[in-house]
């Protein structure tokens, strides 16, 4: 289809919806944090000996903030949660019945929040991991310390995408009467395993039924003593949509985008992390159905989808291919870009490119992401998407469905357990081990080291292996996600939490790797400078390390000078896929207790940032108090042949098999033309490297000084209205932990091409 679009113009209510979202952003009410550098780093912390950000306690004053998500909003509520959960009163048992009961009091005690204006309501304020202790039995613990100190780690919790059309077609009345028939049937043949499970699961669709229902109440309310009548209206109706959806399926849009929100609240309470899958599929109906009985304008729905963006940060996509693998581009799809074009922000909104794509949508997209400059949305290649998850072995008929659901991962809604983004591989930890081996050795080439170095991975793999199968035997009943099980395809026919073996088709275990840039700048260096030139013996380049390069300034230089990986150079280019492949293989080559392989990301969290100190300095010149590199990215001030090189360098691993690997970018303003739109160079290369094989695009336009001001005076209004695209999530900048606003900012070093 052809774009009739004209930038949209805020309405006076939406902006001061915007204008209240971002007050609450900067003034910390948003924030997200973690426990320690440890957690960042390997996604377990055997220091708090927690699988968790929170273990049912009040956390500690010394967490890391991480940045602020539009999530839970700390609006006056009391911290922490502070009613006496049934497990506190009666006991903590890890099993179904004992967790929907915290769930049920828990969500039922939550506020119903309706602020003035807002058409889409709905907030939270804790998570149910601050009020329920969280922490698996000690035997899991044990290896967890085994695997932590072999350079791996894991919390097995969310990062998941259910398939809200299941919630959307049968409403919470016939989510629970579903639970009930299986429940029923289970109970009939003697399975009182599963009869149990649903029997909680009951409890928690009614929990949700009620929280809903008290929004309808306080809407209510609140329109009864209302004396403004354009307020009065929206209360009403607020109130009407909520008391249509507690129970019932919804029938329009405006019912249809509450019910998302509602059910990504009573989600986000019990965890964090999910995906929701692609929003134009899911409201396409409902739009043309209320466009054709004349209920809806194109204008009042953009408007509605925009509410949704401003109340919650979810990872959701457009685009991509349908059923039938032609071009899903609809007018949902532009009105739903349109909405985050009129009130930006950091909504982790993804737009999927193929081959096929509608050209006016792509070019569209690319614009609004040079715009606004701070990595939204996220331009996907869904062909890799789609690709990858086939060879992984899922079935046809769940790949075309694929969505960007995370930081830089994928999966079918509601087909998935895959634990993604939350496992960590740390390789530089073999690679050092490899380096004490092979001098013990006496290593006598670079291939004597390679065979030690490939026993010192797959050691770490084994180790993060037995780790997850220890955790995944306790999961469903420590953590049962039972809201996620709701909108899945098989836990409630099959009585089986969505966490458990063989509740859904496909059950892989995605492993983030950290630090491959640097281990193949540091393997390579060590193969021309140790055991081709053998200009130094590998036991004077480990000593030199392991002081941080003290007295060996000159070693480090040569070291740090030798190629580097992102300016196509063929021979380091080859050591990274090399690297990349071998930790392939060695994942591959496990399987977790449900049958499927373990799966590599090129992508780390945050971890990047903290891990040199933990990991101490690396042959490839690297200093100890300097990070690592981000994900997949050189490594930061090392792509000195600008940005084509780097692409270049990127392109030549196939991410088809991985799952995922972000290529991100920091451009200065001045990189583009200032008589030019900035989508008129965004589209082509995107487009580009999307041919070429990468798969994810973080773009941030940012002018470094003006990060260097906002360190300096966080407190400036313009400086408070910085966003950026961190990783794979976006933040407000002087809002973030100050080293990581350090490291960003050693990440903005392209100013042309």
């Amino acid at each position: 289809m052809k774009s009739t679009f004209v930038r949209p113009g805020i309405l006076p209510r939406i902006d001061a919806l915007r204008r209240r979202r971002t007050a609450l952003n900067t003034s910390n009410k948003r924030n997200v944090y973690c426990d320690n550098a440890e957690f960042l780093v390997y996604h377990w912390s055997g220091k708090s000996e927690t699988f968790a950000p929170a273990t049912g306690e009040q956390a500690s004053d010394h967490r890391i903030n991480i940045g602020d998500h539009s999530c839970r909003v700390d609006n006056g509520q009391p911290y922490p949660f502070t009613a006496e959960m049934p497990s506190k009163k009666h006991g903590l048992k890890l099993d179904a019945g004992n967790w929907a009961e915290d769930y049920h009091f828990f969500i039922t005690h939550s506020p119903a929040v309706v602020e003035p204006g807002d058409m889409i309501v709905g907030d939270f304020h804790w998570q149910l991991d601050e009020a329920r202790f969280f922490r698996y039995p000690d035997e899991v613990h044990a290896l967890g310390h085994e695997a932590r100190k072999l350079g791996a780690g894991g919390i097995s919790f969310t990062h998941t995408c259910p398939d809200l059309s299941i919630g959307l077609a049968l409403g919470w009345g016939g989510l629970l009467a579903k639970a009930r028939r299986n429940r029923q049937k289970f109970e009939q043949f003697g399975n009182l395993e599963s009869a149990d499970y649903l029997r909680a699961s009951e409890k928690v669709a009614q929990g949700i039924i009620s929280f809903i229902r008290s929004h309808a109440d306080r809407a209510a309310g609140l329109a009864a003593t209302e004396t403004d009548l354009e307020n009065r209206a929206i209360y009403e109706q607020v109130a009407e949509v909520c008391g249509n959806i507690a129970e019932q399926p919804p029938k329009t849009l405006h019912e249809a985008i509450q019910w998302i929100q509602f059910y990504q609240i009573a989600e986000r309470m019990h965890g964090h992390g999910n995906g929701y899958g692609r929003l134009d599929l899911l409201l396409q109906p409902f739009y043309e159905a209320d466009i054709a009985a004349g209920r809806t304008t194109r204008e009042d729905a953009r408007n509605l989808v925009a509410e949704l963006f401003l109340r919650y940060g979810s990872y959701m996509s457009l685009g991509g291919r349908n059923r039938e693998l032609h071009d899903a581009t609809s007018e949902t799809s532009w009105v739903c870009l349109e909405a985050f074009d009129m009130v930006g922000g950091y909504n982790h909104l993804g737009v999927m490119w193929h081959a096929d794509i509608d050209p006016a949508f792509w070019r569209y997209a690319c614009d609004v992401v040079g715009r606004h400059g701070a990595g939204c949305p996220t331009l996907l290649n869904y062909e890799i998407f789609r690709a990858s998850e086939l060879r992984s072995g899922y079935p046809e008929a769940d790949a075309w469905n694929v969505s960007y659901s995370g930081c830089q991962w994928y999966c079918s809604p509601g087909n998935e357990y895959s634990d993604h983004d939350v496992n960590c591989l740390v390789l530089i930890q073999p690679m050092q081990r490899a380096m004490d081996l092979a001098i013990e050795q006496d290593a006598a080439d670079f291939e004597a080291f390679w065979k030690i170095y490939d026993l010192e991975v797959n050691r770490t793999a084994d180790a993060l292996r037995d780790f997850k199968n220890a955790t995944y035997l306790w999961q469903p009943k420590v953590w049962p996600e039972m809201v996620t099980s709701f909108c899945a395809h098989g836990p409630i026919e099959k009585g089986r939490d969505i966490t458990d073996s063989h509740a859904v088709n496909n059950n892989f275990t995605s492993v983030n790797v950290l630090a491959v840039p640097n281990v193949a700048d540091s393997i390579y260096a060590l193969q021309q400078l140790v055991f081709e030139k053998k200009k130094y013996p590998l036991r004077e380049v480990r000593d030199a390390v392991n002081r941080d390069w003290e007295g060996q300034e000159a070693m480090r230089q040569e070291f740090l000078n030798q190629p580097k990986f992102g300016n196509d150079h063929d021979g380091v280019d080859a050591m990274t896929v090399r690297i990349s492949e071998h930790i392939r293989e060695v994942l591959e080559s496990r399987r977790n207790n449900k049958g499927f392989c373990f799966r590599p990301s090129l992508f780390q969290y945050m971890g990047h940032t903290y891990a040199g100190p933990m990991l101490g300095a690396t042959p490839d010149g690297r200093k100890r108090w300097e990070p690592v590199a981000h994900g997949m990215n050189p490594m930061h001030g090392r792509n000195r042949q600008g940005m084509a090189s780097t692409i270049r360098s990127f392109c030549k691993l196939d991410f088809t098999k991985y799952q995922g690997g972000s290529l991100q970018i920091e451009l200065q303003p001045t990189f583009f033309p200032k008589v030019q739109p900035r989508g008129d160079l965004v589209m082509p290369f995107a487009t580009s490297f999307f041919q070429m094989g990468g798969v994810q695009i973080n773009l941030n336009v940012l002018a470094l000084e003006k990060l260097k001001t906002a360190m300096a005076h966080p407190e400036l209004p313009e400086s408070q209205e910085i966003l950026v695209k961190v990783t794979g999530y976006s933040s407000h900048f002087v809002v973030m932990d100050r080293r990581f606003q350090e490291e960003f900012i050693q990440r903005v070093n392209y100013q042309n091409l």
